[in-house]
């Protein structure tokens, strides 16, 4: 609305000012070297208006001419930078579908077009990552780390390439240097803190940690949680050099994360020591309901030195009592009672648990038969069971198990990887035995030998883990220790020490309900024929998918030419053929 105001005042404008123009009297003389012009003002005003619009005109050509070469050669390199764009584009769409031998021939043409392009270079090292040159990768990288603009994306790419060359003082030289360079870089930061983890520099890997956090790199808590993984580990170090060191370092690693498990029992121990039961107590009881754990057990057990084997089981009552119900209390409430020659509270916590046993179990009921009955016998099948039991949780950290708690993982460097699971390999399978099909369960069932009797222990066996080994001999019981088993399938051949006598036979009417339907059925309604029945054979029992053998002699596949199938005709031949049909 503003602007169409505007329009017209200029047009009223523009008009006025001819009109006063053309209203002003008198005549314009030029006189130059004896030639006289005359014209009226309004003339002279249109005629000087030409001449400034044509000396305009033939300034823009005179202009257009003279910047004629430079836009020509703007609009030539305008060409082929759209052409190297594409190209790098296509390139990276070939190198995303693993298309290397196109990707290489798009980073040429990106090459001849866009050489100074950035993305020309990256493209030229993932493509030659993807064909395995590793010689052409790190020269695009190392041209990308020279320049001031793709410097980080270089040394990525050199980074990466020092670690498939496993060569770890490069990659850290490397990473360094790109965290100099800009300190909020992840995976610089990352790689510096699990290399200085892996030396055991924990002071570095302490400043590592804070400089990520000054940076927002990482939030509060998780800060806090490695912070004190950090300084457990340092505490740990610590203890055998510097004990008053080790106890100032690990309370603060017990304040920064309470449910700790190798931190809080390394500060109830200190706390012991200096006769402070109470606060060593309080530290084992936080750590213990967030995650129970043996090692917690056993401080908590051992907190005041001098205690009976009674009081240390009242003590691991009092703990156990706090996360009810859990396999870790009644293992440690049986260790005590074993100690405090309690034997039948030791049965009796561990009864819920003796179905389907872990390793621990197993050895605590072999340690009790042996201990208070002098069973050899029970206690070899239980120790037998043991072999074959399920694992017990252990430190594990990407598929690493360990038997005692480390800061970062060997596997992949993360830090405080270690957690206390069971391994996945020592997992129950989800899917028991194969099952049968009806045809083996009817062939089963005409077999003489599926009608005998089967012993109890051969019934538990057949139903554990499909994955379950060989039942060891007692020789190789002997040599091996229980802890370190690794089958994973319960209930041994062994444990049937006393079975009960095989039930009495049942009657013929139950044998006839519970026999499985046959596999053939007579025809009733076809009558029986009165031939002479075959003699007695073998005959031979096929599943019936399988089409057999042909017993005639078999054919010369060169003997006759093979039959050709006759197409039918096409157009009104094909449609008198069907009418003659």
């Amino acid at each position: 609305m503003y602007r169409i105001i505007l329009f017209l005042l200029l047009v009223a404008l523009a008009a006025w000012g001819a009109a006063w123009v053309a209203d002003q009297p008198g005549d314009i003389v030029l006189s130059w070297n004896g030639w006289r012009a005359h014209a009226t003002l309004p003339v002279f005003a249109l005629g000087l208006g030409i001449a400034i619009v044509a000396a305009l005109m033939v300034w823009s050509i005179l202009r257009g001419l003279w910047r004629l070469p430079e836009r020509i050669r703007k609009a030539g390199r305008e060409r082929r930078h759209a052409r190297g764009r594409h190209a790098i584009t296509q390139g990276l769409l070939a190198i995303g579908h693993g298309d290397s031998a196109a990707a290489r021939l798009h980073a040429d043409v990106a090459r001849r077009h866009a050489g100074g392009d950035p993305l020309t270079l990256l493209l030229h090292a993932q493509s030659a990552q993807l064909e395995g040159n590793r010689e052409a990768a790190r020269a695009a990288f190392e041209a990308m780390a020279a320049r001031e603009d793709t410097r980080l994306l270089g040394l990525r790419g050199l980074f990466i390439e020092a670690q498939r060359a496993d060569d770890v003082v490069a990659a850290v030289g490397i990473a360094e240097e790109a965290l100099k360079i800009q300190p909020s870089s992840t995976w610089a930061s990352q790689a510096v803190l699990g290399f200085r983890c892996a030396k055991g520099d924990w002071v570095g890997a302490l400043a590592i940690l804070e400089a990520d956090f000054a940076a927002g790199l990482i939030n509060r808590d998780t800060y806090r949680r490695q912070r004190g993984v950090l300084l457990t580990a340092r505490a740990l170090e610590l203890e055998k050099l510097d004990r008053d060191q080790s106890r100032e370092v690990v309370m603060e690693a017990t304040k920064l994360a309470p449910t700790l498990v190798p931190a809080a029992v390394l500060a109830a121990r200190f706390q012991s020591e200096a006769h402070q039961i109470r606060r060593a107590m309080r530290i084992l009881e936080a750590a213990w309901v967030a995650q129970p754990h043996p090692d917690l057990a056993d401080a908590y057990a051992h907190v005041k030195l001098g205690d009976s084997a009674r009081q240390r089981l009242v003590r691991v009552e009092t703990l156990a009592a706090k996360v009810p119900g859990h396999l870790e209390g009644a293992l440690a409430i049986a260790r005590a009672a074993i100690d405090a020659s309690e034997f039948g509270k030791a049965r009796e916590v561990l009864g819920s648990f003796v179905d389907a046993p872990t390793q621990r179990v197993a050895m605590l009921m072999a340690e009790i038969e042996r201990s208070e009955h002098g069973d050899s016998g029970k206690a070899r099948a239980w120790t037998m069971r043991a072999v074959r039991a399920m694992h017990d949780p252990v430190w594990t950290a990407d598929g690493y198990v360990s038997d005692q708690w480390r800061p970062v993982s060997p596997v992949s460097g993360r830090l405080d990887a270690f957690q206390w699971q069971t391994p996945v390999a020592a997992l129950p399978s989800t899917s028991g035995a194969v099952e049968p099909s009806p045809f083996e369960q009817a062939m089963l069932a005409a077999s003489p030998q599926a009608a005998e009797p089967v012993g109890e222990a051969e019934d538990v066996v057949a139903t554990e883990q499909d994955n379950a080994p060989a039942s060891p001999t007692a020789a190789d019981v002997a040599s091996s220790p229980p802890a370190a088993a690794t089958a994973a399938a319960p209930a041994p051949a062994a444990e049937a020490v006393a079975l009960p006598p095989p039930p009495a036979a049942p009657p013929a009417a139950a044998q006839a309900a519970h026999q499985p339907a046959p596999l053939f059925r007579a025809r009733t309604d076809i009558p029986a024929s009165g031939e002479k029945p075959a003699p007695a054979i073998i005959p031979i029992v096929r599943p019936p998918d399988d089409p057999g053998v042909d017993d005639g002699a078999e054919p010369d596949e060169f003997a006759e030419a093979p039959h050709q199938a006759r197409g039918q005709a096409s157009g009104w031949r094909g449609f008198l053929s069907r009418m003659r049909g």
